[in-house]
């Protein structure tokens, strides 16, 4: 494992240190938290200890009587919000249950009360004297817990469109040489970014002020906007930096509204920064699941017919499901596939979006079931998927734009060794540990969304961009103005970025690995309208190409036949022509194939997102080969994962540090995924009990002794003018797949349910 910066290869960007790295490490950075308010007043949540039922009262006489207490607002006196839409039926809302509306108790950690005082330290020490008196009914927890409910997804969530089918399943199944079916388990997880949930209004007059980690700052701002019943124009959302999010910040929770009317209640700014307990239940999470798979085979190993029915929970009050079998269905070529995806509905607060969220546990049952597969027909796990490898997607027939599965294969097996693997479980052993090796494939859709900029360039070279796009930590900043300077013909350090504020042109939710694909190719867009501008300075009398008039895409500016020849650009002359020292220049970028409203959209928080199975009569997809070594102490039962291996295609690379970045980062987070990473339910209250990051285990230095990136070279041209296929989310989908093949490698022990501890083994 080397910690230097990859030399990029074809197709790929340079390595250069993250735009905003300096600003971070000193301090500088500035946190929505962070930002100094004048007068400022302090709110601190309390939170229901019961999932079902409703507040019969409250006794405030102790918390009110404490020094530096403003008010407490409960149901009783809070504003009452409007409800705005959840999420996936075209609305902004992470949920659909609001707090302070009435009485009643949806899931435990419901907001119930808010204490505002003059200092943190007072509202905090007031709300842990606030008394609620309810009326608890038994809640409903999660599977096999009396009392849920059961349903296909298709139907109840509009954005699950199709349970994908063809051939017939049944039929090929039975006359199937080879015949396979398991059940697989994933928990309940939790986001847990570093920077916890925190929100700041301001009010000036009738504008609302918000500072508050967001990944999609349009879509907050009209989200609130309806909540409080205000013009949208009136709220600006400004979020430099995300201190984390992973799906977490991706919607609008009631938080944000409960606090802007507090604020414009006593006419001064509130402050907001829930505990991270309360951030188990104020926010989303990944809900668990469950997989049945049925695999028919032939003897080689091709793929007859294969089924995959998901299972989900969500709330009481809201569809969510992530619904992953749109992938799996996909992946591999086989005539005759069937599926279905069900709602399990409890008394729990509503999932979200969580890193990669529907392939890392529906990839996870599909990939142990095909390393079970390899087992019963003795072939190599590698070889079988080699041999169902597939240029189009078996449910429609498109073909892949691009897909470089198996030669992420190849090489991260020739980096990794495997061919010192032994097929036999058990056969590989160091002193008192069993040696286990494993393999999964990954993969994650390439998708994008309308996006617009405004970028300007001065004659000394020197560029600003301005993008409302979102910073998560992944580097957001620095492919940005990489590709500005790129398209312009400027140094890297020439270029500053503006993000992250409702006041700069939009861009689409930092979620599905999309903003790379969609910024990058609204700046690209951007940076040619100031080309063109330049070269028709120089030769105001040339006509544009006829070819260039009719290859144009949507949002790109013709270009001239100097511009494609690829003729140097005399920077200083074109600027004498045009007797400017700067110019400037907005533009919008829009997908092929993305519906016409998709801007206008774009500009009220709502996003149309294309790629993935669908783009143009094409399936898109980035591609990966996930390798682990594992070992077992055969005494102990400790399990320790000495290597981590992952090979990734993903098109254009922006910048090869922060894309090993990225992916180091999620295939940690997908052995986390199999090993540490739990949410535990107390069934009997419906409660999550491990809601800290003491007991929330993740895995730290020690954990991870090697972790290597291969960066493929790949160039696709059927996606977006950047090439970016995207990797934010690909790291972590096999991992655990991987993880827990390497185990049944090393100990003859095939477990099916996540995470896995030592407990379950049995040496």
């Amino acid at each position: 494992m080397s910690t230097a910066a990859p030399a990029p290869k074809a197709n790929m960007g340079q390595p250069v240190p993250r735009y905003d790295g300096v600003a971070k490490v000193t301090g500088h950075a500035q946190y929505a938290a962070d930002v100094p308010l004048a007068n400022p007043a302090y709110a601190y949540l309390v939170t229901s200890s019961i999932a079902k039922g409703r507040i019969d009262g409250f006794d405030l006489t102790e918390a009110k009587t404490m020094r530096g207490v403003i008010d407490i607002f409960t149901h009783e006196n809070a504003e009452k919000l409007k409800e705005i839409k959840f999420f996936s039926n075209g609305g902004y809302a992470s949920t659909t249950i609001v707090p302070l509306n009435s009485p009643e108790i949806a899931h435990e950690g419901e907001i119930v009360a808010v204490v505002v005082a003059e200092t943190f330290e007072a509202a905090r020490d007031a709300a842990h004297r606030v008394k609620v008196k309810y009326t608890a009914e038994t809640p409903t927890t999660t599977f096999d817990s009396p009392g849920t409910t059961s349903a296909r997804a298709k139907g109840q969530n509009a954005m699950f469109k199709e349970d994908p089918k063809v051939g017939d399943f049944a039929n090929a199944f039975d006359q199937a040489e080879v015949k396979f079916t398991a059940t697989y388990e994933t928990p309940t997880q939790h986001h847990n970014p570093m920077e916890l949930f925190a929100t700041s209004c301001v009010w000036n007059g009738d504008q609302l002020t918000i500072y508050e980690p967001s990944q999609f700052v349009y879509g907050l701002k009209n989200g609130v906007a309806q909540q409080l019943g205000i013009d949208a124009d009136k709220v600006r959302v400004i979020n430099a930096y995300v201190g984390g999010a992973f799906g977490s910040k991706g919607s609008t929770t009631p938080r944000t509204a409960i606090i802007a009317s507090l604020a414009r209640r006593l006419n001064r700014p509130v402050k907001l920064v829930a505990s991270r307990d309360q951030g188990f239940t104020i926010a989303t999470y990944r809900a668990e699941t469950r997989h049945d798979i049925q695999i028919g085979a032939s003897r080689d190993g091709r793929l007859v017919a294969l089924r995959h029915e998901g299972e989900e929970i969500s709330s009481r009050a809201d569809a969510y499901c992530v619904g992953g079998t749109k992938t799996t269905t996909r992946l591999y070529a086989c005539p005759n596939v069937d599926s279905l995806v069900s709602i399990v509905r409890a008394d729990r607060n509503t999932p979200g979006f969580m890193r990669s969220p529907p392939e890392v546990p529906y990839v996870f049952a599909l990939e142990s079931a095909m390393d079970e597969l390899a087992v019963e027909l003795k072939m190599d796990p590698i070889e079988l998927r080699r041999v169902n490898d597939t240029t189009k997607e078996p449910i429609s027939g498109k073909p892949y734009t691009s897909r470089s599965l198996m030669a992420c294969f190849d090489e991260g097996a020739k980096t990794f060794g495997w061919d010192k693997r032994a097929a036999t479980p058990k056969s590989l052993a160091d002193g008192d540990w069993l040696i286990g090796y494993g393999c999964a494939t990954a993969c994650y859709p390439t998708q994008m969304g309308a996006a617009a900029a405004r970028v300007r360039l001065q004659r000394d070279g020197r560029a600003r961009v301005e993008i409302a796009g979102h910073d998560l930590g992944t580097g957001a900043y620095t492919v940005i103005a990489q590709a500005a300077a790129e398209r312009l013909g400027i140094p890297y350090e020439k270029v500053s970025v503006s993000l992250g504020d409702t006041r700069l042109p939009p861009a689409p939710v930092a979620g599905g690995s999309n903003s790379t694909a969609s910024t990058c190719s609204a700046v690209i867009t951007v940076c040619d309208q100031i080309r063109h501008r330049l070269f028709q300075a120089l030769m105001p009398n040339e006509t544009l190409a006829d070819k260039a008039k009719e290859t144009v895409g949507v949002g790109q500016t013709p270009a001239s036949k100097a511009e494609q020849s690829g003729q140097p650009l005399d920077r200083e002359k074109a600027f004498d022509a045009l007797g400017v020292s700067a110019i400037e220049e907005y533009g919008e970028w829009k997908p092929e194939g993305a519906p016409k409203d998709s801007l206008q959209a774009l500009h009220s928080g709502l996003v149309r997102m294309v790629g993935g199975p669908d783009l143009g009569g094409k399936i898109a997809y980035a591609f990966g080969a996930e390798f682990v070594e594992l070992r077992v102490n055969r005494f102990t039962h400790e399990i320790r994962v000495p290597r981590l291996v992952g090979a990734f295609a993903a098109g254009r690379i922006m910048n090869p540090r922060t894309a090993r970045s990225q992916l180091m980062g999620g295939l940690i987070w997908g052995m986390s995924s199999a090993l540490f990473e739990a949410t535990e339910l107390d069934e009997r209250y419906a409660r999550y009990v491990n809601d800290n990051l003491a007991d929330y285990l993740v895995p730290v230095n020690a954990d991870t002794p090697s972790v290597d990136v291969i960066l493929l070279s790949e160039t696709d041209e059927h996606i977006d003018p950047a090439g970016v296929k995207g990797l934010g989310e690909l790291g972590n989908v096999g991992t655990a797949a991987a993880v827990c093949n390497a185990i049944y490698n090393a100990t003859g022990q095939r477990i099916r349910k996540l995470p896995v501890r030592l407990e379950k083994i049995e040496v």
